[in-house]
């Protein structure tokens, strides 16, 4: 696909503010920001969208797109109702004597509220899915772009866009992540949706486009602190003195798929390799052992290079006692498997895993707290260019979350694709694959030179599905149903695990 031709050109239709449908009472309060949201400001917003067919024109519809858009502006306040602090901005409070700089957010203000946008752009759903690099025109996909979180001071802290192609139709989320952490992602995300897909059902059994604010599962909003809840005194006069704004290199990114038949054989190789009774490596760590071993190959340091596989851990269940799985907010960190080049590429998939393994068991209630003292003693903003390095790894994203179960009312989303946020060399974001639950997607960014030697990799791409599974979607099911893919050849035996 020629980028620089006119049909690549992604065009604004409409821009508008929307608002929470109703005014919760908690919403009016000052919203203080906990030791696991502030250190997140020089992070980018979360940009993750997913892609559908585009309804078809009927007879009482000539125009569903137009509908659609209607519908979710609607659905967009009523579910702002609930996850309030999306409308809001970030607001910082200063003093000089006594020295104080505090920064929360506030929801009171009558002018706040989320961006919506309606884009669209010449191009159908066959020019995202068939390159094999994921093409740079996703990136105008999602508002606020370029966004880091301080930037929640004067912009939205949440924008929605939906972008209209020949046949498809794009529905991008940009979130800012002082708000929130993926688990919160998703869970507006899925309540959104949720709450257009029973507009849409509603309008089209009975032609009623109101509905009540209700969702099936309510966020909990209120932060978690361990003590009583403060606005934080960070140690800082200016927001000059931790803000830096990241350069995001040019890197390929690519999509990589993983039946549940290859990952088990995984998993059972790297429990083998560790014979180790009563512990089990899980799939994921499997998974994320091969990735890093092989992203490893493909760059090729000396063997006394430092590298790390950086696992985000969620940690609401780790708490005790447990901090509800509704909990709205950030509540995630990343644990650490830590080694050199050569000992890495000297031990097999099972020394790697049970690397991360032991991180994520020593990953308890007490570490986690112990954080968050030595936090509240000496306050930080995490720079994002110190924290990287080209050669380790960080896995982000879960296959555990609902992708495929957010449907606003367009049937299942055929793809997930992220935008050019916290993007660098080393990222992985991990998705539920086309498959079936058991399958995973991933997406790596890698510079040109380690993606062509990851690509060249015959350990690695024979674990990896075949490319054309992300078009055969659209190309041989062109059923509303879902991602797994009609019997082809090459399926016939995927629906068989």
């Amino acid at each position: 696909m020629n980028q620089q031709t006119s049909k690549n050109v992604v065009r604004q239709i409409s821009k508008c503010t929307i608002k929470p449908h109703q005014v919760l009472e908690e919403s009016k309060k000052t919203h203080y920001l906990t030791p696991w949201d502030l250190p997140l400001f020089n992070l980018h917003y979360i940009q993750i969208g997913l892609l559908y067919r585009k309804p078809a024109p009927t007879v009482e519809d000539p125009n569903p797109t137009i509908t659609f858009i209607d519908q979710l502006k609607h659905s967009m306040s009523i579910t702002l109702t609930h996850f309030y602090p999306l409308s809001g901005r970030m607001v910082t409070k200063q003093q000089d004597n006594p020295p104080f700089y505090g920064i929360y957010v506030d929801c009171t203000n009558d002018s706040v509220g989320a961006e919506f946008i309606h884009a669209a752009v010449d191009i159908s759903m066959m020019d995202i899915l068939t390159p094999v690099y994921v093409p740079r025109i996703i990136q105008s996909f999602f508002s606020l772009e370029g966004a880091n979180c301080h930037d929640g001071h004067t912009e939205p802290l949440l924008g929605i866009q939906v972008t209209e192609l020949l046949d498809g139709i794009f529905v991008g989320c940009s979130f800012s992540h002082v708000i929130g952490d993926g688990t919160s992602f998703w869970k507006f995300f899925n309540a959104l949706a949720e709450t257009n897909r029973k507009l849409r059902k509603a309008s089209k059994e009975a032609g009623d486009q109101h509905i009540g604010c209700d969702i099936s599962s309510l966020p909990i909003t209120k932060r978690w602190f361990m003590e009583d809840p403060i606005l934080i005194n960070l140690p800082f006069s200016h927001h000059k003195e931790f803000i830096e704004r990241y350069e995001r290199p040019l890197l390929r990114e690519r999509m990589f798929h993983f039946t549940e038949e290859s990952l088990a054989k995984l998993k059972a190789k790297a429990n083998e390799e560790c014979g180790i009774k009563y512990t089990e490596i899980s799939s994921f760590q499997a998974l994320s052992a091969f990735v890093w071993r092989s992203m490893t190959r493909a760059r090729h340091f000396t063997s006394d290079r430092k590298t790390e596989c950086r696992l985000v851990s969620d940690n609401r269940l780790r708490m005790n006692p447990p901090i509800s799985e509704n909990y709205f907010g950030n509540c995630a960190r990343t644990v650490c498997g830590s080694t050199t080049v050569g000992e890495l590429l000297e031990h097999g998939i099972g020394w790697a895993a049970m690397l991360l393994h032991e991180a994520v068991m020593e990953y308890t209630d007490e570490k986690i707290r112990v954080s968050r003292e030595e936090w509240m003693r000496k306050p930080y903003i995490l720079q994002m260019g110190p924290s990287l390095d080209a050669a380790s790894v960080m896995m982000g994203g879960s296959p555990k979350f609902d992708v495929y179960g957010c449907d606003f009312g367009l049937g299942t989303a055929v793809a997930a694709r992220s935008g050019s946020a916290n993007k660098f060399d080393g990222k992985v974001t991990a998705y539920r694959g086309l498959t079936g639950i058991r399958s995973v997607m991933l997406e790596i960014c890698l510079p040109h030179e380690s993606m062509s030697a990851l690509e060249s990799d015959a350990e690695f791409m024979d674990v990896v599905s075949p490319h054309e599974i992300h078009s055969e979607i659209l190309g041989v099911n062109n059923r509303r149903d879902g991602p797994v893919l009609g019997k082809t050849k090459h399926q016939t035996a995927l629906s068989r695990l």
